[in-house]
């Protein structure tokens, strides 16, 4: 059984950076902006892992926390080996764990950390996770000064750190359960295409989900996934309601949330960014939804399989969030 529930554990606070991009986009309230891509650095990897280091130490100072009250932190990145959470951490004197499920990692972190937490094996724990755009595109595709073109499927990786507390000291978001996700592939091979690549995915784990923890479609008042844009969403729901008979009503996808219409960026947001920054910035200031099911939809390809032709395969990690 993939499925888990937590026992009195809770996201206590956040804190999250945005890139300029972001800082005019659809978010509802903000903690702190860049001005620029660099941010202060020679290039655009730096910029990334000293946004996670400045979320780290922001959400401390925030909570009047040290580096001693913090047992672990969690977290990754997109970036090869996942440099960005590395050097972000690194002169850290806090135990990390690196992950990685690509645009995943989110949910993924709060899960580990929860049964970490569960178990009463650490008290306070500081999950990480970031994206930047630049990074992102010379990365998986070409660099910016490339000017190589895109088609409309392709999403728009989003530049934003995130960083949040989780303990069992009582908050106002409490973790309640989760669901691992299974890797998924359905022979999709175009790497432009990231939304059709996950949206088996994120079906299968919502009706796993809701399967194994005996859960009714409407038990949520909102279903968020994370970035699967404007191609993938109307794919997950087909999918999902052919494949699980699930009609989905009470959903959002934070790809389709992040961004106006007016920034042109395709089929909309992707990155580990993307989850987080819409739900803490633009879903919870709403104060409208008290039980949410958050689905990351990470896409685990790399260029040397992307080269090889092979398909790719696709990973959903839900979070079960109950607002306090």
């Amino acid at each position: 059984m993939a499925s888990l529930k937590f026992n009195n554990i809770y996201l206590n606070d956040y804190f999250t950076i945005t890139g300029p991009l972001e800082s005019n986009s659809r978010l509802k309230s903000k903690d702190l902006t860049m001005d620029d891509y660099y941010y202060g650095e020679k290039t655009f990897e730096k910029a990334e892992a000293k946004m996670q280091r400045t979320v780290i130490e922001r959400l401390l100072f925030k909570n009047h926390l040290t580096n001693n009250d913090i047992d672990i932190l969690i977290g990754g990145d997109l970036l090869d080996q996942i440099t960005a959470t590395n050097y972000g951490a690194m002169n850290i004197p806090i135990s990390l764990l690196g992950i990685y499920s690509a645009c995943a990692t989110f949910p993924e972190s709060l899960i580990i950390g929860s049964i970490f937490l569960n178990n009463k094996d650490l008290k306070k724990i500081i999950t990480i996770t970031s994206s930047h755009n630049l990074g992102a595109e010379r990365q998986f595709r070409y660099p910016i000064e490339y000017g190589a073109p895109r088609p409309h499927s392709a999403t728009f990786t989003a530049t934003a750190a995130i960083s949040t507390l989780l303990s069992q000291d009582k908050g106002k978001i409490k973790i309640e359960s989760a669901t691992i996700g299974k890797v998924t592939e359905m022979g999709i091979k175009d790497a432009n295409n990231m939304g059709a690549v996950m949206a088996p995915a994120a079906a299968r784990t919502l009706y796993e989900h809701l399967e194994e923890l005996k859960r009714p479609l409407d038990y949520y008042d909102l279903i968020l996934t994370g970035d699967l844009g404007v191609v993938g969403v109307n794919i997950f729901k087909e999918y999902a309601e052919l494949k699980y008979n699930l009609k989905l009503k009470n959903h959002l996808d934070a790809g389709c949330e992040l961004y106006l219409k007016s920034q042109e960026v395709y089929a909309g947001g992707s990155g580990p960014s993307c989850l987080p920054l819409v739900l803490f910035n633009k879903i919870l200031p709403q104060n409208k939804y008290k039980k949410i099911l958050i689905i990351g939809t990470g896409a685990l390809h790399s260029k040397t399989f992307v080269n090889q032709k092979s398909p790719i395969p696709a990973i959903a990690h839900a979070v079960s969030l109950e607002v306090l």
